[in-house]
């Protein structure tokens, strides 16, 4: 088994701690409204990594995310981990993922992700990763991704104001 599985295995299966990070902004394409956007950190001479996001779609027609492209990867491709039969299974999704009218469809760890492929550089835990997302309808959609830690489930919630915060303008 190469080294890229067991990295690849150890991002998916990674410990259960959450790495903080500022929130990505929210991009609006067209009709589509993607947010938050990041990527799992990899090593130098990993060969994979995994990023996340969620694409809601505003408007009143379907839409499909049929994959992307980015300077740090030869590929990029929509995936899907499975269980089948207790191990673990990662199969391309070729006809993309359909978002329709009013839905949201996320991509997160044990689910669907985008796959970078063939890593030419290594994805560093802090930085911004740009990478352009291809729609059936919205087109070629740029997004900055947040680097996360290797084993991060996603980026931090922003902290929530408290009621008496709301209540005297923030001031005490």
């Amino acid at each position: 088994m190469k080294i890229s599985t067991y990295l690849f295995a150890l991002m998916v299966f990674g410990s259960v701690f959450q790495s903080p990070s500022a929130q990505s902004q929210e991009v609006k394409p067209g009709d589509l409204v993607i947010s938050p956007a990041w990527c799992r950190a990899a090593p130098r001479g990993a060969e994979v990594a995994n990023c996340y996001l969620t694409v809601e779609n505003k408007g009143a027609a379907a839409d499909r995310l049929v994959g992307g492209s980015t300077d740090v990867a030869e590929k990029v491709e929509i995936q899907q981990i499975t269980m089948v039969g207790g191990a673990m299974s990662v199969n391309p999704v070729a006809a993309g993922l359909t978002i329709s009218p009013g839905d949201k469809v996320v991509l997160a760890p044990g689910g669907y992700f985008l796959g970078l492929e063939k890593l030419k550089s290594k994805l560093k835990k802090g930085t911004k990763v740009s990478i352009t997302l291809e729609s059936e309808k919205a087109g070629k959609i740029p997004v900055s991704f947040d680097v996360l830690g290797a084993a991060a489930k996603g980026p931090a919630a922003p902290p929530k104001a408290s009621p008496d915060a709301a209540s005297d303008g923030g001031k005490k």
